[in-house]
């Protein structure tokens, strides 16, 4: 199933799904109250369904594959929200050991480029907290929590938080937890994943640089509204043959900035919850990100964001995200 939220005429979150290409939207809750001449709270929204569990999916395969006209929308006419907007829960993770080494790399850069002998002064340089932050990130996986209530969808502005000057986008794949799970193995832990979305986890690069000295993570270089975009839809796990097998694709303005795959993920997502539920309980609807592929952002080419771009993130089998940057209205 290829999942969506949107809002109808009056102003309501409604669950359906793509079908034709995802030029058509299927009414979830239209199609069961057409058939059963009744409601089913499963239908109420994405998250009710992803928390009703495997009958209620079996359902819903069944109202999508013999939709009745009535229960069927133009995407056109209607605004596409996030999957789950907001989510209950969201953790970004850090899975791509390119990336950060290539982010390591151009941060290097940047501090010397002012130097009399920017390249002298670049081999003189202390890396030794690089150097410990790949070391934890080999031993075991980590990330931090998200703002689930900045959470947008595709088509939707990005507004540039007035405090940043240097913006940027970060290309991910998500994967949206399916059952309440905790304490899981990692053998077990492909069947707490419910399906996957794309991820644009847009970032204030000079906040970021400000903040993260002080050992707590990334926080107002993350958290700004409209920064968590994700969609446009949620692609449940058994249409996709092999999650680490994907390529992955990031457009500014139509041109290509970079690609990668998620072949290259150091820690794949049974890892991460494994290592997440140790101890804690992961809920329906929880979204974890993958971190950003490898030349999956513009820090790592020293290329950043303006005013009027706009983002079209692509991932095989899920399809794009689209975004436009847009300066905050002077009040």
């Amino acid at each position: 199933m290829r999942l969506v939220t949107y809002r109808d005429h009056n102003g309501n979150q409604r669950a359906g799904a793509f079908i034709e290409g995802d030029q058509l939207i299927v009414d979830l809750a239209i199609a069961y109250n057409s058939q059963h001449n009744q409601s089913h709270s499963a239908f109420n929204s994405i998250l009710a369904l992803v928390e009703a569990g495997n009958s209620a999916w079996d359902m819903a395969k069944l109202l999508i594959k013999k939709a009745p006209v009535e229960a069927v929308i133009q995407r056109s006419v209607v605004k596409v929200l996030a999957p789950i907007q907001p989510p209950p829960q969201m953790r970004d993770c850090s899975c791509f050991e390119l990336h950060i080494q290539q982010c390591f790399a151009a941060s290097r850069k940047a501090r010397v480029a002012k130097e009399p002998d920017p390249e002298t002064a670049l081999k003189l340089l202390d890396t030794s907290i690089d150097d410990n932050m790949l070391k934890t990130f080999r031993r075991q996986p980590i990330y931090y929590k998200c703002n689930r209530f900045a959470v947008v969808g595709p088509d939707e502005d990005v507004v540039w938080p007035a405090y940043s000057k240097l913006l940027d986008f970060e290309l991910e794949l998500a994967c949206y937890i399916g059952k309440k799970v905790r304490d899981l193995s990692r053998e077990k832990a492909k069947d707490a994943i419910f399906g996957f979305t794309i991820f644009n986890d847009i970032s204030a690069r000079d906040t970021q640089a400000r903040e993260m000295p002080g050992y707590l993570g990334p926080a107002k270089s993350k958290d700004f509204d409209t920064g968590n975009v994700m969609g446009p839809c949620l692609v449940t796990a058994d249409e996709i043959e092999d999650p680490y097998d994907l390529k992955m694709t990031a457009r500014v303005n139509g041109v290509e900035w970079g690609s990668g795959t998620t072949r290259d993920m150091f820690w794949k997502f049974e890892d991460v919850i494994a290592h997440i539920s140790q101890g804690e309980t992961l809920y329906p609807g929880e979204v974890l990100g993958s971190g950003t592929v490898g030349n999956g952002c513009g820090l790592e080419q020293s290329r950043f964001l303006k005013p009027g771009d706009h983002i079209e993130l692509e991932i095989e089998q899920i399809g794009k995200l689209v975004s436009r940057i847009v300066k905050p209205e002077i009040k």
